[in-house]
């Protein structure tokens, strides 16, 4: 058995992918113990994308053949030099269509499980030439371009908001988001010593998305003396920004108030449970990974929409969320330091409105999608 995965742009279209081969590699080994899959029949997991080292070190350790081909952009923001950027990028697809093609020929995968992205394009198409099944994965409540383009050629999309428009009912597939259970597995004790918290202040976990947000960065940095008087902060604030971040955090507050405040350019995996398991609340941009996550763990939750995502999705996730009684959602626009101080505050000193949170992130969550997904592609695979 051969499955091919594509995708890419972000980390939210790469960690699913790593969440879905996870599992399939589990269910694979699964179904050869007990005799519903044959002995000789081994899983050969490919990837196939834009180069991206974030990704292709996911990859690398989970240990996945990783082929990188080009794929172009399409922004759809005005400026000359995102104009020029997107005639150059126009000529990236073709190629990159050619390149998948003679991959996907040689390799002879089963299946191509799509993730979305710009990245995904050129192998999905190839894979289309050749009459190679394909599934499709649309994260967000607004279906990105990407996917709206793709759909025509997919057998199945698999979907993650009960409310995802544009995609034919006969092929769509509820199921929510793929997450990687491993991060609800975190403990407190190891949290606690790993952050170094010994006091006994709520702990707020504020993240940006994969790359972190300097929006948000700036938001804290303006409160973040007066944050650090009442809580614990998990700040993961991007690598490109983290020396800044954290010489402007070091100006700003005391001596004392330093052990209170724990910043990271990027939580690996092991680490991030370990955010996860310890803090209160969470702060974070309104990515569908990010939520289905939080979700998942029942942990309430502030959303700040990223404004420029594309077709504004990230907002429509949010209040889409947001309905369920699991988060507050802020727009950007509309909200200063320290009214952000204030929500953080009213909600931690409110344990009736944090339990009703909790219970509509749980009821939002979606827990056995990772399996639902990886169960109908090992199942696709084997013709059944």
């Amino acid at each position: 058995m051969k499955i091919l995965f594509t995708g890419g742009g972000t980390g939210g279209h790469i960690l699913p992918i790593i969440a879905v081969l996870r599992e399939l590699k589990k269910l694979h080994q699964k179904n050869a113990r007990i005799g519903r899959t044959p002995k000789e029949k081994n899983l050969d997991i490919f990837y196939i994308g834009p180069k991206d080292n974030f990704g292709d070190l996911l990859f690398a350790q989970e240990g996945i053949k990783v082929k990188n081909v080009l794929a172009g952009k399409i922004r759809r923001y005005w400026g000359i030099k995102s104009f020029f950027e997107n005639i150059a990028d126009f000529f990236k697809t073709p190629i990159g269509i050619i390149q998948s093609f003679f991959y996907i020929f040689f390799t002879a995968p089963d299946l191509i499980f799509s993730k979305g992205g710009y990245g995904s394009i050129p192998a999905v198409i190839a894979g289309w030439i050749l009459r190679i099944p394909i599934f499709l994965h649309e994260s967000d409540a607004v279906p990105g371009l990407s996917n709206k383009i793709l759909a025509k050629f997919a057998s199945r999309i698999f979907t993650s908001f009960p409310k995802t428009k544009n995609f034919p009912l006969s092929k769509t597939i509820l199921v929510g988001d793929p997450i990687r259970n491993e991060l609800l597995e975190g403990d407190r004790g190891e949290a606690k010593e790993f952050f170094k918290i010994e006091s006994e202040k709520q702990v707020v976990m504020i993240m940006g998305g994969s790359q972190g947000s300097q929006r948000i960065n700036d938001k804290v940095l303006e409160i973040l003396p007066e944050m650090l008087k009442n809580f614990e902060i998990i700040l993961q604030c991007g690598e490109e920004n983290f020396q800044q971040v954290r010489a402007e955090a070091n100006a700003i507050i005391n001596e004392e108030s330093k052990k209170y405040f724990h910043i990271f350019p990027f939580l690996k995996e092991a680490d991030l449970k370990k955010a996860f398991a310890i803090c209160d609340i969470i702060v974070s941009r309104a990515g569908s990974a990010s939520i289905f996550e939080i979700s998942a763990l029942g942990k309430p939750s502030i959303l700040i929409p990223l404004p420029e995502s594309a077709q504004n999705h990230q907002v429509e996730n949010a209040y889409s969320y947001a309905r369920t009684g699991a988060a507050i959602v802020l727009e950007e626009s509309n909200i200063t330091p320290y009214f952000l101080l204030g929500k953080i505050k009213n909600l931690l000193d409110d344990p009736e409105e944090i339990r009703i949170m909790s219970d509509g992130a749980k009821s939002f969550s979606k827990p056995q999608a990772t399996k639902e997904i990886a169960k109908y592609l090992l199942d696709s695979s084997l013709g059944k």
